[in-house]
């Protein structure tokens, strides 16, 4: 028998959220570890490893150990998800307990598999059950997936997009481009070091990308600190908007052709519930100003952003915990 407190978890890219049964959202932090190469322990996990990352302190390593959605570093991916469920309060005493874990929809046998082992190694008496980041994300996002509804959402997070179209607790049509938040970031600081001269970090980049975006924000520019490329020293620099535009230009274009490609092969019996219940947003990446509007474009119906977009897969993965499991989704 599975005890109360079992937990939901949205193991991203850039952030990790656990859901625990009972409790609700408990924990969301940065999915990074800071390791001290000179003695190999680890020093910090989540937030307060995150604050050390672009500083490079003598001797720590700081890592990102999900890559584009799925697991890059297995032992410090476990390191991290033992350390967030301890300091969670989750899965503690001897009861067997359940963890709905949510991985991208084209994440292969190998990469889900790898997300079993991070369990195993520390947790091996947890029962974890894999669900498609699309279906958490469409239930999270508010349509109703027990009564068979059918809908379309576009989970755009750190390392991968996600765009589906989903009836019940199944994916009717999707395609997962590994291709999203961080991308843009990279391709903001790629174009501020051409144009320029001047090296940013990736959360100066990520500033310009939240005020900015494809509307320009309300000055046309944004201010950025960073460093001059030649002098190697710091600088303060007001970034044009055309040139965050333009930077993230391709990525957007990416998300917006996987729109097209998957709006275009949907059943012509889904098409109804898709245009009712609109294209929903969600993922981080979704709070871009414009993208809404400019995938509207793409898309010829109306695009909105879900209410809290950042917790809509974790939301969908507790409905699925909260439900017993999601239909004809086997737990390992």
């Amino acid at each position: 028998m599975l005890s109360r407190g079992s937990v939901a978890i949205d193991l991203g890219t850039v952030n990790t959220l656990v859901w625990v049964d009972g409790r609700g959202l408990v924990l969301e932090e940065p999915s990074t570890i800071a390791v001290d190469d000179s003695t190999g322990s680890v020093t910090a996990i989540g937030t307060a490893a995150e604050v050390l990352a672009d500083k490079e302190p003598k001797d720590i390593r700081v890592i990102h150990p999900l890559r584009d959605g799925v697991i890059a570093d297995l032992d410090a991916t476990a390191e991290m998800l033992h350390s967030f469920l301890r300091k969670s309060g989750a899965l503690s005493g001897p009861f067997k307990r359940r963890a709905v874990v949510c991985v991208p929809g084209g994440a292969t046998w190998v990469e889900r598999r790898s997300v079993v082992a991070a369990f195993g190694t520390r947790r091996p008496r947890c029962v974890v059950e894999l669900v498609d980041e699309p279906v958490a994300a469409a239930a999270g996002s508010g349509f109703d997936l027990n009564a068979g509804v059918g809908g379309f959402v576009v989970d755009v997070g750190g390392g991968t997009t996600e765009v589906a179209a989903v009836a019940g607790w199944r994916i009717v049509r999707a395609e997962s481009l590994r291709m999203a938040g961080n991308a843009m970031d990279e391709a903001i600081i790629n174009a501020t070091r051409a144009s320029l001269g001047m090296i940013l970090g990736q959360r100066a980049a990520r500033r310009l990308k939240t005020e900015l975006g494809l509307t320009g924000g309300p000055d046309g520019w944004g201010e950025a600190v960073g460093l001059d490329a030649a002098r190697r020293t710091p600088r303060i620099e007001k970034v044009p908007a055309d040139l965050v535009a333009s930077a993230l230009e391709p990525v957007v274009a990416a998300i917006g052709s996987t729109v097209q490609a998957v709006l275009s092969d949907i059943p012509a019996g889904l098409a109804e519930d898709v245009v009712r219940g609109q294209v929903r947003l969600s993922g981080g990446g979704s709070l871009l100003p414009g993208l809404a509007e400019r995938l509207a474009e793409v898309a010829g119906i109306r695009v909105t952003v879900a209410e809290d977009p950042m917790r809509c897969v974790v939301r969908g993965a507790a409905a699925v915990l909260a439900a017993g499991g999601a239909p004809g989704v086997p737990a390992r």
